[in-house]
């Protein structure tokens, strides 16, 4: 690839592609929300350039670039955090987004369309590992919203002549994660000597560091298969414990309050990504291990601290 445009820049997948872009020379548009917060994030480089275009206006972008993409991916997302399964009407407006996202992509001549899909397409399964062809079952309006526009970014693709292929994101954590997930809550209440809760800890769980998602997003760019759908994790699980008690001792503290949270109603219980089909198409292999990821996030949330303390 010598040149890609992405969505949703401003976020952790975002900014994870685009600095491995950066680091192999690829020229990258950044599409951004011209209010947002976030994009002082964006690296500074000659090879990135910035075009603002909102989610709900992806129709104009055509008009804003120049076209002739090698990539287009989809990153950008409404309403996420915490609170993204709070309204089933609002998940629902993602769907024709993506749509929108998709036509604009193939009225800019690009050759592929990489979307940005979720673990959570899947529901609660029973199964080891979850991978490609695993039974859809979502149970959340977010996990249904996913599932759809990646079906009919399918459909719509074959009547436009476009490629598309749509990654399943499992859990990915590092730089620039919202602070509401389980690791960067608890990471920060850690390193300020805060109490945590968790619940007993015991489901098995495939974590992926930030850097290595941005890798993989890439290669699947580069030598994803036309149609693919793949499962985006490290393709290893362990406990939930044993990843509280590495982030305890990377933070210089003791792990607590495991068990003290019963699990939710309907919690998932099992989650590793089977990632066989992407390895053997593209050639990924995560790089960090959790204790590694987790170092290079712990230095990352000391710089913001000293930053805002400037």
């Amino acid at each position: 690839m010598k040149n890609v445009i992405v969505t949703g820049a401003a976020s952790m997948m975002g900014l994870a592609l685009i600095e491995e872009c950066l680091k192999r020379e690829i020229e990258v548009t950044a599409v951004i929300r011209r209010d947002s917060p976030r994009n002082d994030r964006l690296p500074e480089s000659s090879l990135l350039s910035r075009v603002y275009c909102s989610l709900d206006d992806m129709e104009s972008l055509p008009e804003k670039v120049s076209g002739g993409y090698d990539a287009f991916y989809h990153f950008a997302w409404g309403n996420t955090g915490a609170n993204r399964n709070a309204s089933t009407e609002l998940q629902s407006r993602n769907i024709g987004f993506t749509l929108e996202a998709l036509k604009a992509a193939a009225a800019m001549g690009c050759r592929r369309f990489i979307g940005a899909g979720s673990q959570a397409e899947y529901g609660p399964r029973p199964e080891e590992k979850i991978g490609p062809e695993t039974r859809t079952e979502p149970v959340t309006p977010y996990g249904v919203s996913k599932l759809a526009a990646g079906r009919l970014c399918m459909l719509l693709a074959d009547e436009l002549g476009i490629e598309c292929i749509w990654p399943r994101i499992f859990s990915v954590y590092g730089l620039y994660e919202k602070e509401t997930t389980m690791v960067q809550s608890s990471l920060r209440k850690m390193l300020r000597g805060e109490p945590t809760e968790f619940t007993p800890a015991r489901q098995q769980w495939d974590y992926l560091y930030s850097r290595d998602a941005g890798k993989a997003y890439y290669l699947i760019g580069e030598k994803g298969k036309d149609r693919a759908v793949y499962c985006v994790g490290s393709g290893s699980a362990r406990p939930l414990y044993d990843y509280i008690e590495m982030m305890a001792r990377a933070a210089g503290t003791e792990p607590e309050g495991i068990g003290a949270r019963p699990y939710p109603p309907g919690a998932v219980m099992n989650l590793q990504a089977d990632i066989s089909s992407l390895k053997a198409d593209t050639g990924f292999e995560p790089e960090f291990t959790f204790e590694e990821g987790i170092r290079e996030t712990i230095e990352w949330i000391r710089k913001q601290k000293r930053a805002d303390r400037i």
